[in-house]
């Protein structure tokens, strides 16, 4: 009778309200348990909606030396195309090659660009200023990874044990106290002191890959051993320069400091790449100033040496 099914409705309805929060729970749970499994600084939707506003690094880029940088401390990790919470703060660490930057730089929310912090090799100055990004934090990386996931090669050298690393601008310290975690040094200077540090690394990354090239070196440790007076020449050369250049003065020792790190990553491949980021400045001072570098260059594309055209 309808009497007798009252009692039946209520306790399948109540049942019904009971599976479905237990689903509840143990979906709940199984999510908890899927996010702490997961690698503390993987990307993904989740941990970054999770984190909205929270001040944390952002890692743009997983190769080696994003994924280096994860390891540091309390981060994400997002690709190249993902985007960067408008609402959050801290450090924005770009690990990826030069010619990602473009792109990178345009789809980060305006109020955000001020974090943006830059690791690159190379000279950006003409790409930071297009952007409005000149006060941006740079770092001079003075390291090597060889692989993703290799232990990094510090550039603490015999001539500066305090090692060669440096770090510009407002997150100078927050990059520096990552890497300390990680057991590796770097220094927080001022710009003023910067821009000779990041020339002089551009004249070693443009002068012993270029050497180490032209005369089939398979690294630049071969490139310092067996022409270290070519060696010494072009980065003499480079120097003067990029003081007539620049106005800068260098300090005293530069060839020693260079040949010094040289000796830490001395296996490290030579080849040309990145020309508009590297050679490129000293190529466009023309002969007059750089004529050993701009004749080696030429002999690179002589040989076939280049995966691109020289201008």
């Amino acid at each position: 009778s309808p009497s007798n099914l009252k009692p039946l409705i209520f306790n399948t309805i109540i049942m019904r309200k009971l599976f479905s929060a237990l689903v509840v729970i143990v979906t709940t749970a199984g999510a908890e348990a899927w996010v702490h499994a997961l690698k503390p600084k993987t990307s993904s939707a989740l941990l970054m909606a999770s984190n909205v506003g929270e001040s944390r690094m952002t890692i743009v880029g997983s190769g080696r030396i994003g994924g280096l940088i994860a390891e540091g401390g309390d981060s994400i990790t997002v690709g190249r195309n993902d985007s960067i919470d408008e609402n959050g703060s801290g450090p924005i660490v770009v690990t990826t090659r030069n010619d990602a930057l473009d792109g990178i730089v345009d789809a980060c929310p305006q109020n955000r660009r001020k974090d943006l912090v830059f690791v690159q090799n190379g000279y950006l100055d003409d790409f930071l200023e297009s952007k409005g990004l000149m006060d941006n934090t740079q770092v001079l990386l003075f390291l090597s990874v060889t692989q993703k996931g290799a232990e990094p090669i510090d550039g603490v050298t015999k001539m500066n044990p305090e090692g060669l690393t440096a770090a510009t601008g407002e997150h100078a310290q927050d990059f520096a106290n990552c890497l300390a975690a990680l057991n590796l040094k770097c220094k927080v200077i001022t710009p003023d002191d910067y821009r000779p540090a990041m020339f002089e690394k551009l004249i070693w990354i443009s002068t012993y890959m270029l050497v180490g090239t032209a005369k089939e070196c398979s690294s630049v440790g071969e490139a310092g051993r067996k022409y270290k007076e070519l060696v010494e020449e072009v980065i003499s050369e480079l120097t003067a320069a990029v003081a007539a250049e620049e106005g800068i003065a260098f300090p005293e020792g530069v060839i020693e400091r260079l040949a010094s790190y040289t000796d830490v990553v001395a296996d490290f491949p030579c080849a040309v790449k990145e020309f508009e980021w590297r050679n490129s400045y000293f190529y466009k001072l023309g002969d007059e100033l750089c004529s050993k570098h701009n004749t080696l260059m030429r002999e690179c594309a002589q040989k076939c040496f280049l995966g691109f055209q020289l201008p």
